[in-house]
């Protein structure tokens, strides 16, 4: 976040400049100006963001949202819940999980994956503790389907709603975990897109983590109707 604000802040005072003649207008400055009149993020900042399909008054407006948040991580503590959308690296974040996890009880992180749970908390004002293991995490959206709050269990799409907010869902290390082949194990994206590309890290740009979710049906329905978890939406 540190080097894309610097990166910001050095442009803005240089696209300043070069539209007041100070200094000369080059292709790239040229290029930032264009999108920024057509409410795009600029290539020069996109490069050192995150994956984000945002226009830019939004993208700007959810920029504030995730250094604030990082910011009072960094300041007041380990938060009681954790906004995992808000995160750089998500994928880095959750190994941290398992890393913490396997120190704490000792076991050997290779052992170590994660168990859901969908909570009844809305978002992160519900949360008053912190949980005994693993972490509460808010702010992800379901695509394809929706969370049935009363049954507990990933059903249709109500008409017209494209998209359903989830509640506070529970990622809990568990050991020698072994997933429940009748629950769907929806993919969990950054953005909408889905595709993503192998990081140097080995992982996917994009793909986060499966999350299994309770189903009535057989997973496969789900599987032919796409459904995956998003950590942001387009608008």
């Amino acid at each position: 976040f540190n080097r894309l604000l610097k990166v910001m802040k050095q442009s803005l005072i240089d696209i300043d400049l070069a539209i007041r003649g100070f200094i000369v207008m080059s292709e790239t400055l040229d290029k930032m100006y264009l999108k920024m009149q057509n409410n795009q993020v600029p290539d020069n900042w996109t490069k050192v963001a995150y994956p984000s399909l945002k226009p830019l008054s939004s993208w700007f407006k959810d920029l504030i949202e995730r250094v604030q948040f990082m910011d009072d991580w960094l300041k007041g503590g380990n938060p009681q819940s954790y906004w995992l959308p808000g995160m750089f690296f998500p994928q880095g974040f959750m190994t941290g999980v398992l890393q913490t996890h396997a120190r704490q009880y000792r076991i050997a992180i290779d052992e170590l994956a994660f168990s859901f749970q969908y909570l009844e908390q809305e978002g992160k004002e519900d949360i008053e503790e912190k949980p005994e293991d693993g972490v509460y995490i808010y702010g992800l959206f379901m695509d394809g389907a929706r969370w049935d709050r009363e049954n507990n269990i990933i059903t249709d799409q109500f008409p017209t709603i494209m998209f359903d907010k989830l509640p506070v869902i529970w990622f809990k290390p568990v050991k020698d975990y072994k997933p429940d082949p009748e629950q769907y194990h929806a993919p969990l994206y950054k953005t909408s897109v889905r595709a993503g590309v192998l990081s140097t890290t080995g992982q996917s740009t994009n793909f986060i983590i499966h999350v299994a979710t309770e189903s009535k049906e057989n997973p496969s329905v789900w599987v032919t109707r796409a459904a995956a978890l998003l950590c942001m939406l387009n608008d």
